[in-house]
């Protein structure tokens, strides 16, 4: 139907693939610890609509430049590791509270994290080259408007893999309350999902298709 074949082990091999940790992974733990579930869940619905601009992108075969445009690869390969280093670096230089009494979980813009969660997955071309190289193989070749058959198959992966995040983002949300009454653990964490975020970005830099 429309095209899509072996729709199941799509299914599962999308549930797979959702479930292995990766930089999104990272990004949602350290919204969930750090500013609480709300600023958890608001990382995953933004790297779900980033994971949408990808499906498009492939349906409509923008991807293809990624694909053949080494510039063009290199680019966003950069863009998207200097962001991941600038959100490492601005974790970092943040103040937290040392104190038990007074500590409470940071307040900060969930408008800011929600496109935060965007570029993190939109400015990495990887996510765009496996969508291009991933989708295909379940589609059939003969069938005339594929277009709709890479829509509905990357609204599959982004229900399912929205889903995960989003208790993903609630099971780990619990430690918050738990570095509030333990503020020096909690910075420790937080410098270490900083210290992640530079990582993923220096991966990505010298990432190669």
């Amino acid at each position: 139907m429309f095209g899509i074949i072996n729709y199941w082990a799509f299914l599962l091999a999308g549930i797979l693939l959702n479930i292995t940790p990766g930089s999104d992974t990272m990004y949602i733990l350290g919204r969930s610890i750090s500013h609480g579930k709300q600023a958890g869940i608001v990382s995953a619905l933004g790297i779900a609509t980033g994971t949408l601009v990808h499906t498009i992108f492939a349906a409509i075969g923008l991807s293809v430049i990624l694909a053949q445009s080494a510039m063009a690869f290199t680019i966003v390969k950069y863009a998207g590791a200097a962001y991941l280093i600038f959100l490492g670096v601005k974790a970092l230089l943040s103040k937290s509270a040392t104190n038990s009494e007074t500590a409470t979980l940071p307040k900060v813009s969930l408008q800011r994290i929600y496109l935060s969660g965007i570029l993190t997955n939109v400015l990495n071309p990887k996510v765009a080259l496996f969508f291009l190289a991933f989708l295909p193989q379940f589609i059939d070749p003969t069938y005339s408007n594929s277009t709709l058959s890479f829509l509905l198959l990357g609204l599959t992966f982004i229900t399912t893999g929205l889903t995960w995040c989003i208790c993903l983002a609630v099971f780990s949300a619990r430690l918050s309350g738990y570095f509030i009454q333990n503020p020096t653990i909690k910075s420790y964490m937080d410098k270490a999902t900083a210290f992640v975020f530079i990582l993923l970005g220096i991966k990505l830099a010298f990432t190669k298709k």
